[in-house]
């Protein structure tokens, strides 16, 4: 069967969040668009991944519309706890799965939580058709932890924009980092680590929303007040443009706890900045070793170290803004990233029931 140019994408909440999942679903559906798939937005509740019982049954009532044998994408923030929903719709529908990261993998979460997600998302992610991830990384865990065939996965990594590079020449040095203000973001290592680095100068912002965990980010915020650091970190909240903030920044630093793919690393490296983040998920793949210096999560210690290494050395800073430089032209863009899920779109048709 040929591909039809048709797609509904089930989104949970408001399509324009600034968050690095949210940025990847607009882009891919405008870069499907320009390719000529028609693409219809399904919007399900804010309250997911932790749904109550009507938005479990709107979900049901929406997918249930959809008609027979149409291709369906399912972002996994809603998919990964929609695994009784799938059950009920996959034989009907050609699900697609879109796994950014496991919600079981998220920070903060109590064990039967953490035990309830990655059993529903394991299920879920069983009965579809195909599954995306944006990763190697996701790819594998995929396999090797939820037993999802390796042969049913597809990597799509995000795209990125070329960008003009940041002339990286802050006076104080200027330490960028994006991300929303979360546990799985690791401010406040990043917050304990550069209180050890005062003596030096430096000047820090941190964009990012705290609309996902309002009582974290007060906690971020009253750990900078009582180490004394006001004068030097700045919270942003979150911006609907960053190319100014990237061009303005002379270290991009996000000590992350897990990342699936981490967009702002790329994008980071877009505007040739180095990089000091961790070595958890897909950051490795990321972040090559001439652009960046990556540090194991959690550890204060080496992140301050790393930190003090640029900080106190401009050489060894404009060694790895080059680096960022040369990795750059390497990063895929959206037009790469939507040929992929094309092809998992034409697989899915070609093999219906």
């Amino acid at each position: 069967m040929s591909l039809k140019p048709e797609l509904y994408f089930v989104i949970p909440g408001d399509l324009q969040t600034l968050t690095g999942g949210y940025a990847y679903d607009r882009a891919l559906i405008q870069a499907l668009e320009a390719a000529g798939i028609r693409v219809h937005p399904i919007p399900l509740s804010g309250k997911f991944p932790d749904p109550d019982a009507d938005a479990l049954a709107d979900a049901a009532t929406r997918l249930a519309a959809i008609a027979d044998q149409s291709l369906v994408l399912i972002d996994g923030l809603a998919y990964g706890v929609m695994d009784a929903v799938a059950a009920q719709e996959h034989q009907r529908l050609n699900i697609i799965a879109l796994c950014h990261h496991p919600l079981a993998l998220e920070s903060g979460l109590d064990a039967d939580t953490r035990e309830r997600l990655f059993t529903s998302e394991r299920g879920a992610l069983q009965l579809a058709s195909a599954v995306i991830v944006t990763s190697d990384a996701t790819a594998t865990l995929l396999t090797d932890r939820f037993g999802i065939a390796a042969d049913n996965i597809t990597v799509a990594r995000p795209g990125t924009r070329k960008n003009a590079f940041a002339p990286c020449r802050g006076n104080p040095p200027c330490l960028l980092t994006v991300a929303t203000l979360t546990r799985r973001k690791g401010h406040d290592v990043l917050i304990a680590a550069l209180s050890r680095l005062t003596r030096l100068p430096w000047r820090a912002r941190f964009v990012g929303g705290d609309q996902f965990d309002p009582d974290w980010a007060q906690t971020l915020r009253k750990q900078v007040t009582s180490l004394q650091l006001d004068d030097r970190i700045v919270f942003t909240g979150s911006l609907d443009e960053l190319d100014t903030e990237y061009a303005a920044a002379d270290v991009f630093v996000l000590p992350s706890h897990f990342e699936g793919y981490g967009m702002v690393f790329a994008e980071a490296l877009s505007f040739g900045l180095p990089v000091v983040a961790t070595r958890a998920g897909a950051l490795p793949d990321v972040v090559p070793a001439s652009a960046g210096v990556l540090v194991p999560t959690n550890n204060v210690d080496a992140l301050a170290d790393a930190l003090l290494d640029l900080l106190g050395n401009p050489s060894r800073r404009r060694e790895l803004q080059q680096g960022a430089q040369a990795a750059a032209a390497d990063l895929p863009d959206w037009h790469d990233t939507a040929a992929r899920v094309l092809q998992v779109m034409q697989s899915v048709a070609s093999h219906q029931r």
